[in-house]
Parts: C-alpha cells; sequence; structure tokens
C-alpha cells in the first residue's frame, strides 16, 4: 500500500513522458477515508479507458445496517450510490483535457430496474464500500499530462467519494424510502405463492413507456385500474395498503383491440421479473420472478433438446427426443423455448401472438378436417397448455388479439380498453360456448428429458486469452463465435450480457467435463457468484468493473444458443 503523496510523486515524474509510463502508476494508494486503486492503465489515449475503484471502510462510509441488512435492500442502495457516484463524475468528466478519451469519468449507467453489480459492492458483513469506475488517463498526442491526471484524482474523485458514498453527506430519508421500497417489493413477491398469484399490478401503475427507446414511464400515461372481480390488497411492511389486480395462477388471455395495451401490460409483466426504482412507475408491478417470454426465433440453433412433447413423426425422421438444428424453424424453435424453459425451472410462460409462431400456437377446426392429425407433426401449445399447469405447475399469460380458440381453456380472461383492464371470463365463456372447441391431443406427453450434458471445449483449457466482446444486448463474442441473445427479451442492460459471457467462459474452463448436466452446471456458476460476487467469473479481474447478475433463465438461455456448445444426453434421461 503506497500512500497518497507517494502518487502525487510519481505522476510529477512521469510528466511529459510517453503514454506507457502510466503503467508504474498501478497499485493501491491511501487517501484521506478511503484507498484508491489503480487496477488497469489503458494503452493509450483512445484505447478502452483504465479501471480504477475506490474502497471505503464501513466506519467511515457511516451506512446503517438497516439500510442494507437484506440482500434485496442492499442490492437497491448499491443502485442509489452508483447513481449518486455517476451523477457527480459527470459534472467532472472531460474538464480535465487531452486528446482521446482523456478526462472521461464514468460509472456503470443504471436503468430502470435494480441490479446486483459490480460497479458497486458493500459488503453485508462489515458495510465497506467498494465503488469501480472508468478514468480516461489524460494526454497530449500520446505524451502524458500529469497535471491533469493529478486534477481528477486528487480533486474529482474525492469530491465524488465524498457526496456520494458518505452516510452523513446524503439524503437520510431518501436513502430510508428506498430500503423501506425494496422491503415492500420482497414482501409482495413473497406473498405471490401465498395467494395463489403469479403476478400484481398495483393500482396506479403508470405502464406505457415513454418511447420504443426510452423505458421510463411515458408523461401523462394513463393509471393502471383493477377490475373489481381481480382486485386483491394486500397490507405492506412500509406503504401499508396496496389495492390492485392480481393474476391467478393458472391460464390468463389477455385480449383487447390493436393499440389498447395487450402488449403493454405483457411487457410490464415479463420485466415484473425485476424489481423498479421509485419513480418507475411500475414499482409495484410484481410477477413470478422465474417467468419466462416466449416467442418464435427463427434460425437458432437448438442442441440436443427434447421437444417430443410439441413435435413428433417428422416427415424426414429426425429424432425430437434429441433434436438438433442449427436453423430452427418458427414452430420448432418455440417448442425448444418452451422445453428448455422448463429445464431452467420457470413457473410462469409469457406469450405474445405476434411474436408467436402460428402453427405452434394453434390449429382450428377447418384444418383439422383438412389436414388430418396423422398428418400433422405439431402439437399445438394450445392441446398441452392445460397439462403444463395440470401436471408441471407452469402458468401461462397469452396475449391474443385475432383467435378465439383460448377462450375455452383460459381460466382468466382480460380484456385492455385503452389501457384499462376488464374481467371478462364470464362473458368471453359464454361467447365462446356458441363455438365448438378445438379437440385435444390424444394422451399426455412423455416429460421431457432434462439430462442434457455440455462437452467442453479444448480450446478453452489451459488457455487465458480468449477474447470476448459484449454487442450491447445483441449477444456476447467469445472465441470469435457469437451468442446471439436478440430475442432474449428479459435481458435489460449490457452488462448482464458481459455477465453471461463470462458465464461462459468460465465454466468452459472450470466447470464442463461431459458429464455434468446442465442444470448442476447453472447451478455451480450460482454458487462461484454467490461465493465471491460476479468478479469471482474472471479469472484475471479485467471485466469486473461492468457486470450485472443475469437471472438463472438468462444463463440457460444463453447455453442454449450458444452453437458451437454440443450437448448429449445422459442415458438415464428421465431422472
Amino acid at each position: 500500500m503506497h500512500s497518497s503523496s507517494e502518487l502525487k510523486n510519481l505522476l510529477e515524474r512521469i510528466d511529459h513522458r510517453g503514454y506507457p509510463a502510466y503503467k508504474d502508476t498501478r497499485g493501491a494508494y491511501q487517501f484521506p477515508g478511503y484507498v484508491l486503486s489503480i487496477d488497469h492503465v489503458q494503452g493509450d489515449p483512445f484505447a478502452s479507458p483504465s479501471k480504477v475503484s475506490v474502497h471505503v471502510p464501513g466506519k467511515t462510509a457511516g451506512f446503517p445496517r438497516e439500510l442494507y441488512r437484506e440482500d434485496y435492500q442492499r442490492i437497491a442502495l448499491q443502485d442509489e450510490l452508483t447513481r449518486q457516484f455517476g451523477t457527480c463524475a459527470g459534472q467532472f468528466a472531460f474538464q480535465a483535457k487531452g486528446s482521446g478519451k482523456s478526462g472521461l469519468i464514468s460509472v456503470s449507467r443504471c436503468v430502470q430496474e435494480k441490479l446486483e453489480r459490480t460497479a458497486c459492492q458493500i459488503d453485508a458483513q462489515s458495510g465497506d464500500i467498494t465503488l469501480r469506475m472508468e478514468i480516461g488517463f489524460p494526454a497530449n498526442g500520446r505524451t502524458i499530462n500529469a497535471r491533469e491526471l493529478e486534477k481528477i484524482l486528487f480533486r474529482f474523485v474525492p469530491e465524488c467519494v465524498r457526496r456520494a458514498l458518505s452516510y452523513k453527506n446524503m439524503d437520510a430519508g431518501r436513502l430510508q424510502r428506498i430500503a423501506d421500497l425494496a422491503e415492500d417489493q420482497h414482501y409482495i413477491r413473497k406473498m405471490l405463492p401465498e395467494m395463489g398469484l403469479c403476478a400484481f399490478v398495483a393500482d396506479g401503475s403508470i405502464l406505457p413507456r415513454e418511447s420504443g427507446v426510452s423505458s421510463r414511464p411515458m408523461k401523462g400515461g394513463v393509471r393502471f385500474r383493477t377490475p373489481k372481480e381481480l382486485e386483491v390488497t394486500m397490507e405492506l411492511p412500509h406503504k401499508g395498503t396496496v389495492t390492485g389486480m392480481g393474476i391467478p395462477k393458472g391460464i390468463t388471455l389477455i385480449v383487447g383491440g390493436g393499440y389498447h395495451g395487450k402488449s403493454t401490460l405483457l411487457k410490464a409483466l415479463e420485466l415484473g421479473v425485476y424489481d423498479h426504482i421509485a419513480g418507475d412507475g411500475r414499482e409495484y408491478v410484481i410477477t413470478d420472478d422465474t417467468a419466462v417470454k416466449i416467442r418464435a426465433e427463427d434460425g437458432r440453433s437448438i442442441q440436443d433438446t427434447d421437444i417430443s412433447m410439441f413435435i413428433n413423426d417428422l416427415p424426414n425422421g429426425k429424432d425430437t427426443v434429441s433434436f438438433c438444428t442449427e436453423d430452427a424453424s418458427g414452430s420448432t424453435s418455440q417448442a425448444a423455448n418452451v422445453v428448455e424453459s422448463m429445464e431452467a425451472g420457470t413457473s410462469l410462460l409469457l406469450i405474445d401472438e405476434d411474436t408467436s409462431a402460428t402453427n405452434f400456437m394453434i390449429r382450428d377446426e377447418l384444418m383439422q378436417r383438412v389436414i388430418h392429425r396423422d398428418m400433422e407433426p405439431i402439437t399445438p401449445f394450445i392441446e398441452r397448455i392445460r397439462e403444463l399447469y395440470d401436471g408441471y405447475g407452469i402458468s401461462t399469460v397469452i396475449v391474443a388479439g385475432s383467435s378465439g380458440a383460448y377462450f375455452h381453456i383460459a381460466d382468466t380472461i382480460i380484456q385492455m380498453d385503452r389501457y384499462v383492464p376488464k374481467d371478462i371470463t364470464a362473458y368471453a365463456k359464454n361467447e365462446a360456448a356458441a363455438y365448438p372447441a378445438l379437440s385435444g391431443p390424444k394422451a399426455p406427453a412423455e416429460r421431457p428429458g432434462f439430462r442434457r450434458c455440455p462437452v467442453p471445449d479444448r480450446a478453452f483449457r489451459g488457455n487465458d486469452r480468449i477474447k470476448m466482446k459484449t454487442l450491447a444486448k445483441e449477444g456476447v463474442m467469445l472465441n470469435k463465435e457469437t451468442i446471439d441473445l436478440r430475442y432474449v427479451e428479459q435481458l435489460v442492460d449490457s452488462e448482464q450480457v458481459t455477465a453471461l459471457g463470462y458465464c461462459m467462459k468460465y465454466a468452459q474452463q472450470h466447470l464442463l467435463d461431459g458429464k455434468k448436466d446442465l442444470r448442476r452446471i447453472v447451478d455451480e456458476l450460482e454458487e462461484t457468484v454467490r461465493k465471491g460476487s460476479l468478479g469471482a467469473l474472471c479469472g484475471n479481474g479485467s471485466g469486473i468493473s461492468g457486470m450485472a447478475m443475469p437471472r438463472r433463465q438468462e444463463i440457460f438461455a444463453c447455453f442454449d444458443r450458444y452453437r458451437s456448445l454440443k450437448m448429449k444426453q445422459d442415458a438415464d434421461r428421465k431422472k
């Protein structure tokens, strides 16, 4: 450990030298009240910024333990500190001048959802805070401008630490409200199964978003009003009495005219697997946190997946118990998505008719008459949906705007009328009685096999130089292969994608042996993170500053879309 004065002397010595001399600054330095660590130095002023962290002891930071006692409160507080530090850093960014990225000061940019991030971490026992940032070390051309870096490290960063990482300098009331909101959200999530619900939408919620590229609430957006038939009341620990719409377990159908808010409601439910920040409008939209959005995904890779529940007796004789393809159709991809979600442990499927394969979802009566069942290899979802709930405990929420076939089997039918929900279950059932119901499958499906064992790639063994690149939320490039995640719609932050890339790399290097099944591998990945945080996935720590925790369901989804990762089913696949 060096002193801050030693760092200042070092900066004076290397001033006006070539940029590589900045490498000498790597190390930890004691500043008043915190330790500043220069973890990685960029190669030149135009390269990715240098990685710097500050470590503030819990006693110095002074945050009361009740603000981070539980994990959900700790994540909420970390989220707030990251936002506050980012706001402060933004005021100082580029005030230090120079070439390229000189003067940049940035931290992770948080979204509306509260995520576990490596950007800010609070030790649950000691209260110690570690905050990681990126700084563009200043230069004129490629000549060090140490005076400007001194300005950043000795003036700007200490001010950000003082404002954003010290309890006495922050709004205590605001921090308490953030902790209280996190506890209320956790309470609702815990109460869902006890009340027989798979989702809850509070009265007054604002579901429409500002625009297609903004996740902020729409100004003047219609506030949610619960239909009396679906109204439930909860007594929250802090907010008190809250009423809203409870979506019961089972089969729920959301219908209505175009542009009346069907997909908007489904989108809110889809992202209700995460807790949202105050002011988002969806703070009290809480969904079963295992919920998975299902869609068709033409062209995706499928590796050794048992889709026989939905597809059998293909004309080409292809095996659907261990189905493999590099170019899936809409129906086979959606069948695989359902089965893989079951493997990942989902209790709720969310489906929008607009992004589904029609022949996977339904075959109407006339089509059944013309094309006999013996000639059709697809058992449509409508014929398995009841079996999924009765046999596996998996509920389904479906948005439908053009087909009434699901009226017969739905337990709850909600009509969206100008963004206002109405319970029309009785009316729709009465109308449906005049139309014949579609015939169901002749027999229940065999339980899908969930014993897929990924086979390791020798290229990863003992190789620490495997390159990884995040492509926003679109995917991750690993060892020259792109894992396409465009249609994994519940990823909300590119830092989750970065974490997924490190999950794949870590699994290849440490976990895959051709014997462990995918469920065990994901269990071990989650255990690695629990014991050592997300940073444990980075062998050299180079990516530690820019990761956010993905759900278990998205880890499975990434493995399932990893084309070069081969799978084999265990011989005893029914276990």
